[in-house]
C-alpha cells in the first residue's frame, strides 16, 4: 500500500518540479537569481499549485475530522485526482518561452527525480501524516533546486571546461581569423546581424547565432560552426555580473572590440551603474595594442568614460561630432534614411530598419566595413537589402493587423526608443507591454517613468499583468496621460483579443517587451 501511496505522491510533485526547473533555466540556472524569484512571493501566485493544494486539503481535513469518519483512503484519492489535474493543465498550457530539455536539463532531472523519490519515501515510510505530506510536497519541489544544483555543480562545470578548451584549441589553431567582440547594454544582437551583412560581402563571415552570448552559448558555436574557411568570426558578448566580459575577452581574445551602449540593464545582478561601465568598457580596454575600438559617442556613459587602453579607437554617432556622423535622418512607416561622410565624400543610405538607435548600429557596421576596405557602394547594397530581426522593432502583419514588433528584452532605453518610433506613425497608436525587469531595486522607478514616456506617443496603453502595472499607472497619471484609454489585460492573448476587438488594421500596436514566463504576473 505504501508504495501505492508513494507513486501517487511522486505523480503530484511532477508538475511542481517541471516549473522549478522551468524557473531555474530562465533564471540562467543561477541560484542567487532563482532565490530572489521566489522569494519575490507574487511570482509564484500564477504557478501557485501549492496553494491550491494545500486549501485543497485543509478543506478535505475538516470534511473528514468533523463530518464523516474515514482513514487516509481519501486523501490518497484527493491526491490523485489533483495530480492528474495539474498533469492535463500542464500538458495543455502554452509558454512564451518553454522549458528546453537540453542536456543539461536532462541530467537535472535526473538528479531531482532520485532526491523527489528519497525524499517522498522517507516521509511515507516513517509515518508522518498524509495530509501533511500532501500539503508539504509541492513546496519542497520548488526547494529541491538548491540540492540537485550543488550536485550537479561539479560535473556541469567539468563539462564547461572540457568544451571551452576544446573551443580555445580550435581558436589558436586558426590564427588569420579575424575576432570581432560585440557588447552592449542593448544593440549588440541587431548590430552583429548588421555587421554580419556588410562583412559578409568580403568575407567568408560566421557569427554567434540569436542571442549567444554567454560563455557556452560562443563555446558551442565555435565548436560546431568554425571551419578552416572562416575569415571572421563575430562574437556577440553578454554580461549580466562583474567579471563577464572579462572571461569572454580572455576566452576569444579578439583584435576589434565594439561597444554599443551603456544603460542601466541588469541592474539586479551587477549592483551599479559604476560596475555596468567597467565591465561593458573591457571589450575595450582588453583589446591588442594593434586591435581596433569603435565605440557609440552618443551615449553619454560611454562619451565621458576615460579609456586606459592606446588601442585606435573610432567613434561614430548621430548628435555628436564623431568620425563617422550620421545626419539629415528621416524616418516613415516604411523604413529611415541617412547621410554619412566617408573620405571627405557624401553617401546616402536607405534602409527598412526603424528608430534612432538602429541608425546608431548601422554606423557601427559602416564604420567597420569601411575599416576593413569595403567598398562602400556594396555597404549601401548591404544596408539596403537589410532586414529586421525577429523582435527588435519587426515591422509584422498579424492577421492584417500593423505590429512594431520590439519584445525581445526591452530596457529603459530601447523602450524610449520604440515608443518614440511609434510616435511617427498614422492613425492611433497602441502600445501592449508587461512592463520592464531585471532592475533590481529601481526597476519601480524605471517602469514609472516608462509610463510617463508614453503620453504623447501612445493612444492607448494596454498593461498585460498587475505585477508591473501600478508603477506604470503611476508615470501615465503623472504625465497626464487619458486614463480612460488604459487597459490591464491578465495576458497577452487576452491583449490580442482586446486589439482585435477595439482597433482598426489601420492602427499601428507596438509590442514592447515580452516576459519570460518566470516573470510574467
Amino acid at each position: 500500500m505504501k508504495i501505492v501511496i508513494v507513486s501517487i505522491f511522486l505523480i503530484l510533485t511532477i508538475t511542481h518540479i517541471l516549473h522549478a526547473l522551468h524557473v531555474f533555466q530562465q533564471n540562467r540556472y543561477e541560484l542567487d537569481r532563482y532565490t530572489k524569484w521566489l522569494l519575490d512571493l507574487k511570482n509564484l501566485r500564477p504557478n501557485g499549485y501549492f496553494t491550491y493544494v494545500a486549501l485543497a486539503f485543509i478543506a478535505e481535513y475538516l470534511f473528514v475530522h468533523f463530518l464523516v469518519a474515514i482513514d487516509g483512503l481519501a486523501i490518497i484519492i484527493v491526491t490523485a485526482l489533483i495530480a492528474i489535474v495539474l498533469l492535463y493543465r500542464e500538458e495543455h498550457k502554452t509558454y512564451i518561452k518553454p522549458l528546453v530539455y537540453t542536456d543539461r536539463v536532462k541530467r537535472q532531472i535526473i538528479c531531482i527525480s532520485i532526491l523527489d523519490i528519497i525524499l517522498v519515501s522517507l516521509l511515507v515510510f516513517s509515518d508522518t501524516d498524509l495530509l501533511i505530506i500532501a500539503c508539504l510536497l509541492p513546496l519542497t519541489s520548488w526547494l529541491l533546486i538548491y540540492p540537485m544544483a550543488i550536485i550537479t555543480r561539479p560535473l556541469e562545470e567539468k563539462i564547461k571546461k572540457g568544451y571551452e578548451n576544446e573551443a580555445r584549441d580550435i581558436l589558436a589553431k586558426s590564427p588569420e581569423l579575424i575576432k570581432v567582440a560585440i557588447t552592449g547594454s542593448y544593440g549588440k544582437t541587431s548590430t552583429k546581424n548588421v555587421l554580419y551583412h556588410i562583412l559578409d560581402e568580403k568575407y567568408y563571415t560566421l557569427m554567434t547565432p540569436a542571442s549567444y552570448n554567454t560563455p557556452m552559448g560562443i563555446t558551442r558555436t565555435i565548436r560546431e560552426e568554425i571551419k578552416p574557411i572562416h575569415e571572421l568570426f563575430l562574437c556577440e558578448m553578454g554580461a549580466d555580473h562583474k567579471g563577464d566580459i572579462t572571461y569572454l575577452m580572455d576566452f576569444v581574445k579578439p583584435s576589434i572590440g565594439i561597444l554599443t551602449s551603456i544603460g542601466p540593464q541588469h541592474l539586479n545582478t551587477f549592483g551599479s551603474l559604476d560596475n555596468i561601465i567597467k565591465e561593458k568598457f573591457e571589450v575595450i580596454e582588453r583589446l591588442p595594442s594593434d586591435g581596433l575600438g569603435i565605440i557609440n559617442i552618443d551615449n553619454e556613459l560611454i562619451r565621458d568614460h576615460k579609456i586606459e587602453n592606446d588601442v585606435r579607437i573610432v567613434t561614430v554617432g548621430i548628435d555628436s561630432e564623431a568620425d563617422y556622423r550620421a545626419y539629415d535622418v528621416h524616418f516613415d512607416n516604411k523604413g529611415s534614411s541617412f547621410k554619412v561622410m566617408i573620405d571627405d565624400e557624401e553617401y546616402e543610405f536607405e534602409t527598412v530598419l526603424l528608430g534612432k538607435h538602429n541608425i546608431t548600429n548601422l554606423l557601427l557596421g559602416i564604420a567597420l566595413g569601411h575599416k576593413l576596405g569595403i567598398e562602400t557602394s556594396k555597404i549601401i547594397d548591404a544596408i539596403r537589402e537589410l532586414r529586421p530581426i525577429a523582435h527588435r522593432l519587426e515591422t509584422r502583419e498579424i492577421n492584417g493587423y500593423h505590429f512594431i514588433d520590439n519584445a525581445f528584452n526591452s530596457n529603459p532605453v530601447s523602450s524610449r526608443l520604440s515608443l518614440d518610433v511609434l510616435a511617427m506613425m498614422p492613425q492611433k497608436r497602441v502600445i501592449v507591454t508587461p512592463g520592464l525587469i531585471d532592475l533590481g531595486k529601481d526597476e519601480e522607478r524605471y517602469n514609472e517613468e516608462f509610463g510617463a514616456y508614453m503620453k504623447d506617443r501612445a493612444d492607448h496603453v494596454i498593461l498585460v499583468g498587475k505585477g508591473r502595472a501600478r508603477a506604470i499607472l503611476k508615470g501615465l497619471e503623472r504625465s497626464g496621460f487619458d486614463m480612460s484609454e488604459v487597459d490591464i489585460v491578465d495576458d497577452i492573448y487576452k491583449a490580442f483579443d482586446h486589439i482585435y476587438q477595439n482597433f482598426t488594421k489601420d492602427d499601428t500596436i507596438l509590442l514592447e517587451n515580452d516576459l519570460p514566463d518566470a516573470f510574467s504576473n
